[in-house]
This record gives structure tokens, C-alpha cells and sequence, in this order.
């Protein structure tokens, strides 16, 4: 597995922007596809983006397309998620993940098997 740990969430108003960061460490991120997801209080976790390992393949729902883009930099075994014009309903914890086989472009939660702890975004009005 891959240890990930997310920082960069925080307090902004609506219309601001977010760069939230993934260190990945005890094993390099280069072969694997990452994502970022979220979860709002009473609701379930949910994909925001997705980048395939070689960096070619990107995927966004609809609710963030256009606002929101992921990024990797292998050599500092860091993935990124840049969040602009945020909105009230972006308030989230906002994980990062690994997927569970090299060489893949995943998206769906199920396959994906390293998780960070979470960092919290609030947005406000």
C-alpha cells in the first residue's frame, strides 16, 4: 500500500480557491492512477477527479468540471487538486487515494485501495 497524507484545506469564501497537495511515501506513486474524492456530512464519498498514471487520462463528474484540476508530479511523488470558484456545496473532506493495481486509470471508488486521512474544506458565504 501507499501512504498518502492530503494538506492544503482550510476556510475560503465562495468564488475563492484551493490547492490541496498528496504526499505519497513507502512507495512511489509513478505506476498508479490517483484520485481525489470527498465526502459532506450525511453523505456518501464521492469522486471529484481521477489522473491516470502516465498523466494522459483525466476524469471529472460534472459538479466540478471546469472548476476543479488534477495534477502529478511523480518526481516529488505528489498529487495535486486545484479548486477554483468554489462553491457552498464544495464543503467537504476531501481525500486522496491510490488505486490498487500499477499501470491503471481508475475512478470508481472500488478500485482504489490506499486512502489518505482526509482534509477539510469549508466553504463560505
Amino acid at each position: 500500500q501507499v501512504h498518502l497524507v492530503e494538506s492544503g484545506g482550510g476556510l475560503v469564501q465562495a468564488g475563492g480557491s484551493l490547492r490541496l497537495s498528496c504526499a505519497a511515501s513507502e512507495r512511489a506513486i509513478t505506476n498508479y492512477g490517483m484520485g481525489w474524492f470527498r465526502q459532506a456530512p450525511g453523505k456518501e464519498r464521492e469522486s471529484v477527479a481521477a489522473i491516470s498514471f502516465n498523466a494522459r487520462d483525466t476524469y471529472y463528474p460534472n459538479s466540478v468540471k471546469g472548476r476543479f484540476t488534477i495534477s502529478r508530479d511523480n518526481a516529488k511523488n505528489t498529487v495535486y487538486l486545484q479548486m477554483n470558484s468554489l462553491k457552498l456545496e464544495d464543503t467537504a473532506v476531501y481525500y486522496c487515494a491510490a488505486a490498487k493495481h500499477t499501470g491503471t486509470f481508475a475512478i470508481m471508488r472500488d478500485e482504489f485501495g490506499s486512502w489518505g486521512q482526509g482534509t477539510q474544506v469549508t466553504v463560505s458565504s
